[in-house]
């Protein structure tokens, strides 16, 4: 039998804030640190391994190549009474966003609805923490990002697409929000990564080896293969709308478009992502989160008693109480990172 993984327990902010001291000891501003830092710990809080600590690797990856400004300053544009749009300059989007938060929750509270469209952007996470602190402030949000091409479009040949996750949230009456965040293709990335480390194999149907056929193992979607859409067709469109909305509406680039052949290790996708805001108190259904309290209880009069969202907030409250538990090794590591040997 394998060795016992030896765990180490640690706290939201000191995880946070070793994290943040990694990204700035390379490369990042002070600010940029803490935007990051806060994404990956919520995510590991969360009980998503896949966009957690295991995405600090490709994050200083792509810093030390040069692909990524990690000190860039988004640019924040007032263009239309509902529409914001913010050029991240060749940074991460997690500062681009936060920068234009506020005045896109003002333009949704005084028009009803507001866009948020983020361009020159490197975005590599979750997108749940994007769209439910707008629900936490009784605002539905939806959000779309495309990524690099590693999906076969259906009845295709090769990668056209990215994993291109859409996510959406609605506050309710009564408990958190209501949020789910899926990727449009069949299985996420990261979690093809997580797979291929562990040496498991995927389900039939999640993706095909370099000569288009189809494949179990994870590595062999890696090295040349690509992932297949949800759905077939169905999840086919809806990547294609994402591509549309998150790249051709705001400004950024498709997941086939960008070059990062010249620098190698970029791991972080170029691309753009749009936000949706909606205020419901404008519209005739003003009490929204009542009625998605209704809806909700009629789900679960039907047998579905777990709503999207459930298992990460339970696990989310596990580790507010008792603390987020790592591997050792990986805590170690991570504070090697932060601090060097000393």
């Amino acid at each position: 039998m394998p060795p016992a993984v030896q765990l180490e327990t640690i706290g939201f902010a000191e995880l946070s804030t070793l994290l943040a001291a990694i990204f700035e000891r390379h490369g990042t501003s002070p600010h940029v640190a803490r935007c990051l830092a806060d994404n990956c710990a919520s995510a590991q809080r969360d009980g998503s391994d896949s966009h957690g600590i295991f995405r600090i690797p490709g994050y200083l990856s792509s810093l030390a190549s040069g692909w990524v400004d990690g000190r860039a300053e988004p640019v924040v544009e007032d263009l239309a009474p509902a529409f914001v749009s913010v050029d991240a300059a060749g940074g991460f989007a997690q500062p681009a966003l936060a920068a234009a938060r506020p005045l896109l929750e003002e333009k949704a509270r005084a028009a009803g609805i507001a866009l948020l469209a983020i361009r020159n952007s490197h975005h590599f996470a979750a997108l749940w923490p994007d769209v439910e602190p707008f629900a936490q402030q009784g605002l539905v949000a939806l959000s779309f990002v495309n990524s690099f091409a590693c999906v076969v479009p259906h009845g295709g040949h090769s990668a056209l697409f990215g994993t291109n996750p859409i996510a959406f949230a609605a506050p309710r009456a009564q408990g958190q929000p209501l949020v789910f965040d899926l990727a449009t293709s069949a299985i996420a990335n990261g979690d093809v990564q997580i797979a291929a480390r562990a040496g498991h194999r995927l389900p039939e149907g999640y993706g095909v080896d370099h000569h288009g056929q189809p494949t179990r193992e994870p590595q062999a979607i890696l090295d040349g293969g690509a992932l297949l859409p949800f759905g077939g067709y169905k999840g086919s469109a809806l990547s294609m709308m994402v591509e549309l909305l998150a790249a051709a509406l705001t400004g950024g680039h498709f997941s086939f478009e960008f070059d990062w052949s010249g620098h190698p290790g970029a791991q972080t996708p170029w691309t753009g992502q749009l936000l949706i805001v909606i205020d419901p108190s404008h519209g005739a259904g003003n009490n929204f989160a009542a009625r998605c309290e209704q809806l909700i209880a009629r789900m679960h009069g039907a047998g579905q008693q777990r709503q999207p969202g459930d298992r990460r907030y339970q696990q989310r409250l596990r580790s507010e109480r008792h603390g987020i538990n790592l591997p050792a090794d990986e805590v170690n590591r991570l504070r090697r990172l932060a601090f060097g040997d000393a």
